[in-house]
């Protein structure tokens, strides 16, 4: 679909009630492979390629949280969709959550997996990458020989707290797509809006209680190396009410990892809840302290 004269790429399947699914930094719509089959049965499901992101476009501009959470609510309006179940992983549960402060008439619901946003720590291959110099530096680790040689073999990774599995594949996936000078410069610039060398930069936890009546969920793998599973913690404490699904075995991709799993605790968090309806005046009496 074309928006704003920009090409933005997405997948959608099913027919019912929307869920969007926004994938994290480096990702694509590709990571919810194995999760939409498995709720299209009973939802709409609509899994975006976030701008700078996949097929959709690179174009230099703005990639801050804002910037993204807009061009997630224009892309379901523009398919028919003014509202959803907003589901968000790692980068994407930062978005997910400036949405649900953004656009409250718009989210229904609000689920985070394994997301940035609810503390400071990021494992340190993501605060080194945004060092000066490193628009140099990734250019030379994106090398084809580079590549070949493999950092999981001199077992930096390992030591970094990657496992063989999702979470190898999916950084390696992410690393291949920066070899394309257009993807490493949105790359950059969307993590540098949100991560520098101390690590991240923004939190969402300070405007949570705005949501206090939004249906929340909270899903994330006990052995994430990239973000700490401490954080789903702080997430739950944040936003009194929420549920909270810790997945023992899972990584930082726990629909990767436990596909069913995780499509039938979505599935059941939405067929149980209302959707959220925030009314301008309860806004205001938050926002003055006043309830």
């Amino acid at each position: 679909m074309t928006l704003h004269g920009r090409s933005m790429s997405y997948r959608i399947a099913g027919e019912g009630p929307a869920i969007v699914l926004i994938h994290g930094i480096t990702g694509s719509s590709e990571q919810w492979r194995h999760v939409m089959p498995l709720l299209a049965d009973r939802f709409t499901v609509i899994a975006p390629d976030l701008m700078g992101h996949g097929k959709s476009d690179k174009p230099r501009g703005d990639y801050s949280l804002g910037s993204h959470a807009t061009g997630v609510r224009d892309l379901m309006v523009a398919l028919g969709h003014p509202t959803a179940t907003v589901l968000g992983h790692s980068l994407g549960g930062g978005i997910a959550m400036q949405m649900s402060y953004q656009f409250p008439e718009r989210t229904e619901r609000l689920v985070l997996v394994s997301s940035g946003g609810l503390g400071r720590e990021v494992n340190p291959l993501l605060r080194a990458a945004t060092l000066p110099g490193s628009e140099l530096v990734l250019p030379l680790l994106s090398n084809r020989h580079v590549r070949s040689v493999g950092l999981a073999g001199a077992g930096l990774l390992g030591r970094l707290g990657f496992r063989a599995g999702s979470d190898l594949a999916e950084m390696a996936t992410g690393h291949n797509s920066l070899a394309d000078p257009e993807t490493r410069y949105a790359f950059l610039d969307t993590l540098r809006s949100v991560v520098d060398y101390r690590g991240q930069r923004v939190t969402a936890t300070d405007k949570l209680y705005l949501a206090a009546d939004m249906p929340s969920l909270i899903i994330w793998g006990r052995r994430d190396p990239m973000i700490p599973v401490e954080h789903a913690g702080e997430g739950h404490r944040a936003m009194p009410g929420s549920r909270l699904e810790v997945f023992d075995d899972a990584g930082h991709f726990p629909q990767l990892d436990e596909p069913l799993r995780f499509a039938r605790v979505l599935g059941g968090f939405v067929e149980s809840t209302e959707p959220s309806e925030i009314h301008p005046e309860t806004l205001r009496e938050r926002l003055l302290g006043l309830s």
